[in-house]
């Protein structure tokens, strides 16, 4: 079965398709095998980008004209162009990465006018990523009219949190609308878990924290695969300091924006979510950027590194000292390259029983030729692993069961 993988941005969409085998679909486990990639960047801007290869890596952009993706339908219909290449298998299914599925949804949904009907309701659990999702869903619908399209969301693993790790301490009234901690990075979660256990000759941890590190980041605790507590909340911007994101900070400090004159709730949710974290104290929200900065003795990106290890640090100390671990998971894309940045994480971790092995972590993840690479020391009470985030081949195998499931419930109905 041919998939098409969509993860959206607020001015980029990634594409990916992947050959999923008659095991995964029937059984959850099994090959899966990504045929193509690609990025479409800039959409609506000066500076578009297209990023298209094939497994091999040969480049693909070349066959598909020029790049001038002034609007999302324009950009929908180059990735249409581009799926639809001579020798490229057509899509048999599309799956969509959404973040929030607001307050009724449970689970990954196939997608009907009802499900639509709640994911626009979700909007505003989610304004920044939720309506640029559902642009792209209703256009790809309708362009590709003849397969199921599945939305796949970012909260599910985190449902089997226990209402004590959810619950806000707001009047029930509020609660009932349904304001509370969902967790995000669900599929990459899910993904290390699944690789976790797939992994030769790895005794599958216990208790085991994730910390997706990239432009956002969060920390997760799952006991026996499971999620049990996360870092952010009812929306991707509170947790650990990120990118752009403030993560968490006093509600005072909200108030206190909100008061200022000429301040609105879209500007300060705008200063918030995309002049904060990182890029607010260092400049930049690029860690390899801030990297070679502080190197050059800037003081200011050396204090943005400094405090954002710090609340990465605070983040997983505490879910050690509530659940223990037995294994720390580094993913993301500064999880899985920066290896100076796990270092200073794991060294504010020695005295909770982290030491790494400094030569594997200064290998590089293909280097290793390994997806899930053990970087502790033999002798380290918690083992720490680097595992690459594959939300899209995650999408791709959720999609695939509820497809099979579909027919064989079909199926057994005539």
């Amino acid at each position: 079965m041919h998939i098409l993988v969509l993860n959206p941005g607020s001015s980029s969409i990634k594409f990916s398709m992947h050959e999923v085998g008659e095991g995964v679909r029937a059984k959850g486990a099994g090959e899966i095998r990504t045929l193509y990639e690609g990025e479409l960047g800039g959409i609506g801007g000066r500076r578009e980008k297209l990023v298209f290869r094939d497994a091999a890596g040969r480049d693909l952009s070349g066959r598909l004209g020029a790049v001038k993706p002034g609007s999302m339908q324009e950009a929908i219909a180059l990735v249409e162009r581009a799926v639809g290449l001579d020798g490229l298998p057509p899509p048999e299914a599309v799956g969509y990465r959404v973040v929030h599925p607001g307050a009724h949804l449970r689970g990954h949904q196939r997608l009907t006018p009802e499900v639509l009907a709640e994911l626009r309701a979700a909007c505003e659990f989610a304004p920044l990523h939720d309506p640029e999702a559902l642009e792209i869903i209703e256009e790809m619908m309708r362009r590709f009219s003849g397969v199921p399209h599945v939305a796949c969301f970012d909260t599910v693993f985190h449902e089997t949190m226990p209402e004590e790790a959810t619950v806000y301490a707001l009047p029930y009234a509020v609660r009932r609308q349904g304001v509370r901690r969902y967790g995000f990075h669900g599929l990459s979660c899910e993904s290390v878990v699944t690789q976790m256990r797939e992994a030769a000759g790895l005794e599958f941890p216990r208790s085991m924290l994730i910390a997706h590190l990239g432009s956002g980041c969060s920390v997760t605790v799952c006991i026996d695969g499971k999620s049990v507590d996360t870092t952010m909340g009812l929306t991707p911007t509170g947790g650990v300091m990120m990118g752009t994101r403030t993560g968490d900070i006093d509600p005072g400090v909200v108030l206190f924006l909100m008061r200022q004159a000429g301040a609105t709730v879209d500007s300060v949710e705008r200063m918030i979510d995309g002049d904060a974290g990182l890029k607010a104290l260092g400049g930049v929200n690029d860690m390899r950027e801030l990297r070679k900065r502080a190197a050059a003795g800037n003081e200011r990106t050396r204090l943005a590194i400094r405090v954002f290890c710090r609340t990465v640090v605070k983040a997983i100390a505490g879910f050690i000292a509530l659940d223990g671990a037995d294994a720390i998971v580094f993913t993301g894309g500064i999880g899985e390259h920066d290896a100076a940045t796990r270092g200073a994480i794991a060294g504010g971790l020695n005295g909770l029983g982290v030491e790494l092995d400094r030569v594997a972590n200064q290998m590089e993840q293909k280097a290793a030729g390994q997806s899930v690479r053990k970087i502790s020391d033999e002798d380290s009470p918690i083992a720490v692993y680097v595992v690459p985030a594959e939300e899209d081949r995650m999408i791709a195998r959720h999609v695939a069961r509820m497809c099979h499931a579909a027919e064989n419930s079909e199926g057994k109905s005539t």
